[in-house]
């Protein structure tokens, strides 16, 4: 198969060499496509592109506003004149009826009652662990919660906040004699 493409970015398909190319360029590979394309502007490679986003047999491309690189454009622009290539050579087939959209939404997972009440996760997770030393009488201290978990001071102060004010738990926070912070249950 050989193409052609003219000035206006029109890109046909020949059984053979074309006879007569006066009002455009030929390539047959990627190859020789590239080496027309070094002298392209980006515009005629975003135009060219454009000129098979959305045609019917193209309905799966999209139009582009720019390329990463001359090499992408090149490759997108074969990938589709390589589409044309096989359209040509075989008749079109018929296509199934698309599928019907459900009548009616998928239903959503029921929230998990365990994260509003404050109750400790099943299966020792983080926020089990990190009440589950809050709720000893010494509490724990920011540095052994941070050890546990493996979180940034900020994340476990962050942490603490939300359990005081969306896990509805009440928790006390305090210096102890040598200036560490340390997270206790209220009793």
């Amino acid at each position: 198969m050989t193409f052609t493409i003219d000035t206006d970015n029109n890109i046909a398909v020949h059984a053979g060499v074309p006879a007569s190319a006066a009002n455009g360029q030929s390539f047959a590979s990627y190859q020789e496509l590239a080496k027309l394309a070094t002298g392209w502007p980006a515009a005629r490679m975003i135009d060219t592109w454009n000129s098979f986003a959305g045609v019917t047999p193209f309905d799966d491309l999209r139009p582009v506003k720019r390329f990463t690189n001359r090499k992408i454009a090149v490759a997108r622009i074969w990938a589709a004149v390589q589409r044309l290539s096989a359209d040509a050579a075989e008749p079109a087939r018929e296509v199934a009826p698309a599928a019907k959209p459900a009548k009616k939404p998928a239903s959503k997972a029921p929230r998990r009652t365990w994260a509003r009440n404050g109750a400790t996760e099943p299966g020792g997770s983080k926020k089990g662990d990190v009440l589950a030393l809050m709720k000893r009488a010494k509490g724990a201290t920011l540095t052994e919660i941070m050890k546990l978990t493996g979180w940034q001071r900020h994340t476990v102060r962050g942490f603490v906040s939300l359990l005081r004010s969306k896990g509805g738990e009440k928790i006390e926070s305090l210096k102890n004699a040598a200036g560490y912070r340390i997270y206790r249950m209220a009793k």
